[in-house]
């Protein structure tokens, strides 16, 4: 099954033409908090339903500081206004 992963003609795989599709998807559980000054546990918020998508932000669980952000431009949200 490893073999499948690491074989680039596998039909699993991705095309290297698009090498971001990988990451498309990807969502975080844990990001670097500079306040507590190692990798934590996150919380996600909806912060703006955009024309370009979906605005999240991460906050650290144990402090609440703001530790990263996002657009999800496939969100549930996305489609409201770009009917």
């Amino acid at each position: 099954m490893r073999d499948s992963f690491l074989n680039p003609t596998s039909n699993n795989r991705q095309s290297p033409d698009n090498s971001q599709g990988y990451f498309e998807e990807m969502e975080a559980t844990e990001l670097y908090c500079q306040s507590c000054g190692r990798a934590v546990p996150v919380n996600r918020f909806l912060l703006l339903i955009l024309p370009d998508g979906d605005r999240y932000e991460y906050r650290c669980r144990y402090c609440g500081s703001k530790v990263g952000s996002k657009i999800n431009r496939s969100g549930q949200f996305y489609g409201i206004l770009r009917k």
